[in-house]
């Protein structure tokens, strides 16, 4: 765990997508353009067999801390590139001009489809284009389909905050708010005057209510809030005492959530023109009864001696925070889908991703009931910790998923067996996952899929 800690303290968790994206020379048959668009870094690769279908990349939100990576990511795993290319599909992906923070999103609306114009009068009209992407570039994916839904014929979108960005910050927001009542009443929440100060200090007081029971207690019941779970590396289960899941919960809290605190809000308050993330109105105790991470809650209070009856009364009365209309909206223009589907969809997500909550798909589901068609959508899940903890052979599977629907108008069997044993046909090359455990890096393991049926997302 030492290795763990060390790793969070240097490297947070919007990084990931940096981390797992390895430069690979080009292939010897295929194509490589790369270039700029209105000073928009691109790379393009054709295979000499082109196939006619284009794959055009989303990536993530790279952090706000670190450059961003130098070489622009046509997938997650190099190994899910080496297969679309020997399979006769081209890629394409933009660096986005705004490649950091939550901007990602607005830029990438616009500089995708700049890169499918030049594409489309460069190399040539694709018969086919699927949007794809992971994480932020997961929502980016469905947000560019839904916005130029003639332009694409199928969506892949990979661990996505598919519930929307306001979403995404409200939840962070009631995580917060219950840190800050119970924990440390000093962090301000929005409008921060220094996020570097305040981040400081929230880590600090998080990392002082681990030891002891009281804290863990009220660290326990701010992360079931948002819905974050008590595993944070993505192979090994959850584990077993309250006291170690609620550490696994303080490493979104103080790391990737953590973030909230400083640089991610106050940059997503520059870019929307205000607070876009309110909780007036909000019954907390309500809220937690629909959390997946009641039981959890329930027996860190019972080991502390404390009262959650009496917290979550006390988080109804602390003082609350109103949005700026003129925010909101901009945040719901930039980052919310509608669900709408001419087109087949597949996502994929970690069942125990305590970054984007797999309750986001749940959500988004609901979206396509109202404005879309059901049977266009198909969600697959694998049994993990972490966020976008996919290996290569089951993003490959999840991509011939699409791909099958896409050929032939039907989806294949996606029984999680019959899934897992293609995944299993595939290399050890093809087998291995981002880990912190037992120090950060790729790890082999065993293909992963599962069924799994999310909870209510519980702040769209």
């Amino acid at each position: 765990m030492n290795r763990l800690r060390l790793f969070c303290r240097t490297v947070p968790l919007m990084v990931f997508a940096a981390l797992v994206t390895v430069a690979l020379p080009a292939r010897a048959d295929a194509t490589v353009r790369e270039g700029s668009i209105d000073g928009v870094p691109y790379r393009v690769e054709v295979p000499s067999h082109w196939n006619g279908t284009l794959l055009l990349w989303s990536h993530g939100a790279y952090s706000l801390e670190f450059p961003p990576p130098s070489e622009i990511a046509l997938t997650n795993h190099p190994a899910t590139r080496q297969w679309l290319l020997d399979q006769g599909y081209a890629l394409a992906a933009s660096q986005y001009r705004v490649v950091r923070g939550w901007g990602v999103v607005e830029s990438g609306a616009k500089d995708q489809i700049d890169l499918l114009d030049w594409f489309t009068a460069n190399v040539g009209k694709p018969r086919r284009t699927i949007s794809a992407g992971a994480s932020a570039g997961g929502l980016l994916a469905l947000l560019l389909a839904e916005r130029n839904p003639r332009r694409f014929t199928g969506v892949a979108s990979l661990c996505g905050v598919v519930g929307g960005t306001t979403g995404h910050f409200n939840s962070a927001l009631d995580a917060n708010h219950a840190i800050k009542t119970l924990l440390a009443p000093e962090l301000e929440l929005v409008r921060i005057k220094d996020p570097e100060a305040n981040t400081a200090g929230a880590r600090r007081a998080l990392r002082a209510a681990l030891n002891d029971p009281r804290g863990r207690a009220r660290l326990a019941l701010a992360a079931a809030l948002a819905d974050v779970p008590g595993r944070y590396t993505s192979r090994a289960p959850a584990p077993e005492t309250v006291a170690d899941q609620v550490r696994q919960q303080y490493f979104y809290a103080a790391y990737d959530r953590g973030a909230f605190w400083g640089v991610n809000r106050t940059d997503i308050e520059n870019r929307a023109g205000g607070n876009p993330s309110w909780n007036t109105g909000v019954d907390y105790r309500a809220l937690f009864a629909r959390s997946s991470q009641k039981a959890l809650v329930k027996r860190a209070y019972r080991e502390a001696g404390l009262s959650l009856r009496e917290d979550l009364g006390r988080l109804n009365a602390a003082p609350r925070v109103k949005a700026d209309p003129a925010a909101v909206r901009h945040l719901d223009r930039y980052g919310t889908p509608t669900g709408r589907t001419p087109w087949p969809v597949v996502t994929l997500h970690s069942t125990e991703d305590g970054s984007v909550p797999p309750e986001n798909q749940r959500w988004y589901a609901a979206q396509v009931r109202r404005a879309g068609d059901p049977a266009n959508l198909k969600q697959l899940y694998v049994d993990r910790g972490y966020h976008c903890t996919f290996t290569a052979a089951e993003e490959i599977v999840a991509l011939r998923t699409l791909l099958t629907r896409m050929n032939t108008g039907h989806w294949g069997d996606t029984r999680p067996a019959t899934l897992n044993g293609a995944a299993a046909m595939f290399g050890p090359d093809h087998q291995t996952v981002f880990d912190l455990d037992p120090e950060p890096g790729l790890h082999p393991t065993t293909p992963s899929f599962t069924h799994y049926n999310p909870g209510h997302y519980l702040r769209p």
